[in-house]
């Protein structure tokens, strides 16, 4: 018998993978985190399968979302990547992820941990819904506005509410998988 997964699951592999195996886990790596973050920002307009089917193309063109080295990218870097057929090439969005780079350092110096700055907007743990429907699962709540408007403040950019919240799910900060979902923690 096929598992049963939330709804938004196409049947490509790919995303029944992302989906089993990443979507909704708690994630606490400081650079998986930052990655994550900018792909989100990426989707913009987009759907995350797009992103997602690009993700390893993003990883090398970014330097493994390295945000060390992406706050190095001068405009000869710039112009590669608008010529990155395996990208979106949106230079609103690439400088978005340099710019993104620098506020993420600046925010590890003041806070000690990007980790520990993004998880404190849920208190540290996970918070657990219970939605039975694919409909009740919000787009954005009033923790995502909290963290859409921090991070504008402190210079990000491509960072709304919307992209906060998948962001949010994602990273299992909160657990939004649907209550039939294999994932679900019920």
């Amino acid at each position: 018998m096929d598992k049963i997964r939330c709804g938004w699951v196409n049947q490509d592999p790919l995303y029944i993978a992302y989906h089993d195996e990443e979507w909704g886990k708690p994630l606490y790596d400081e650079q998986k985190l930052f990655e994550l973050l900018m792909l989100e920002g990426m989707q913009a307009g987009l759907s995350w399968y797009t992103i997602l089917k690009k993700r390893e193309n993003y990883r090398l063109a970014f330097n493994g979302f390295n945000p060390e080295l992406i706050v190095k990218y001068d405009e000869h870097k710039i112009e590669e990547l608008m010529n990155n057929e395996g990208i979106i090439r949106n230079r609103l969005k690439i400088g978005a992820i340099i710019q993104n780079a620098k506020v993420f350092l600046q925010i590890q110096k003041e806070e000690g941990s990007f980790a520990k700055y993004i998880w404190s907007f849920v208190g540290g743990t996970p918070k657990i819904n219970h939605w039975r429907t694919l409909s009740e699962v919000p787009a954005t709540t009033e923790i995502s506005d909290q963290m859409s408007k921090a991070l504008k403040k402190k210079g990000m950019k491509f960072v709304g509410s919307t992209i906060c919240c998948a962001f949010m799910q994602a990273s299992g900060m909160v657990n939004d998988h649907i209550a039939d979902c294999f994932c679900s923690q019920k």
